[in-house]
């Protein structure tokens, strides 16, 4: 009769771990690294799905001049480092407000109620925003001109004019991702001993300095994280800008974004596409070395 009390197989118990990890290992290969390395490939070679009889031949870098000699791509490029000097320090400052005055004690219920409130933005998906976005800048009925109606401003067509609605989109990304920051923000902030934060209290009554000499180092690692993470996804933001606007009126909203979907699937030229993808990809990483070199040279 075989022993019941046998120990497992060592080497059984060594592979365990790794079973596990299998299902997540395999799911960011096949939704996330394989989908890069695709468009790194493309991005060498001749591709165009309207004419597939043309082949998938290797061209070289001739995607990348073409990418480079692209006059709307530079100035989809613009259009979306605009967006970002516009939006990003308003989130970041409005977010360390709301964190700062959520960190404050004898604030427990009102605390655990703005924590359950701030996480409904971020639950929030892109192309519903986009679509409370459209009801709330509507000309005739959105509330964004009814509220302008009622302090006698008047209304404004916010989608329909280059400036309004660029505003209008940063305006809605504000409301989205303010909370995240704020969030990380808390996060950073409950991390510094009570200790040293009331002895600070005691000697100065600037806040300014308590948050400078105090909290701030044990912001930085947060803030370092927000702003490599908001980077990027500014610079791929699609689902809430082409539901309100889709790029337009113009190219007052052309993000980079909007303008390699344009053409990778309008002109169907997905080699150029992936070209100017992969490219988007090198800033985004060289912007995330950037903050990290500035920020948080502790992690070199």
């Amino acid at each position: 009769m075989a022993d019941m009390t046998a120990k497992p197989n060592r080497g059984y118990r060594r592979w365990t771990p790794f079973w596990f990890l299998a299902p997540a290992v395999a799911t960011l290969l096949l939704i996330g690294i394989y989908p890069t390395l695709f468009a790194l490939i493309t991005s060498f070679r001749r591709y165009n799905i309207a004419r597939p009889r043309e082949g998938f031949d290797f061209i070289g870098f001739d995607n990348y001049a073409s990418v480079l000699t692209d006059s709307t791509f530079w100035a989809s490029l613009g259009t979306t480092a605009r967006f970002y000097v516009s939006v990003l320090p308003i989130q970041v400052m409005l977010g360390l407000a709301i964190a700062l005055l959520l960190h404050k004690t004898g604030m427990g219920f009102l605390k655990a109620l703005a924590r359950v409130t701030l996480v409904v933005p971020l639950a929030t998906t892109y192309a519903v925003v986009g679509l409370i976005g459209r009801l709330i800048f509507n000309r005739d009925f959105g509330v964004a001109n009814q509220i302008l109606n009622a302090i006698g401003v008047g209304g404004f067509d916010w989608l329909g004019s280059p400036r309004g609605a660029f505003t209008a989109i940063a305006i809605m990304d504000i409301w989205q991702w303010t909370p995240f920051c704020a969030l990380i923000f808390l996060a950073g902030l409950s991390m510094v001993p009570g200790e040293i934060e009331e002895a600070a209290r005691l000697e100065t009554t600037s806040k300014w300095a308590l948050l400078r000499y105090v909290q701030l180092p044990y912001l930085l690692p947060g803030l370092t994280a927000l702003l490599i993470l908001r980077s990027a996804d500014v610079l791929k933001l699609f689902d809430m800008v082409f539901v309100m606007t889709r790029g337009g009126p113009g190219a007052a909203t052309d993000l980079v974004s909007i303008y390699i979907q344009r053409v990778g699937f309008r002109i169907f030229d997905l080699g150029t596409a992936s070209a100017q993808a992969i490219l988007l990809l090198v800033l985004t990483i060289l912007i995330s070395r950037l903050y990290i070199r500035i920020l948080y040279r502790e992690v070199q």
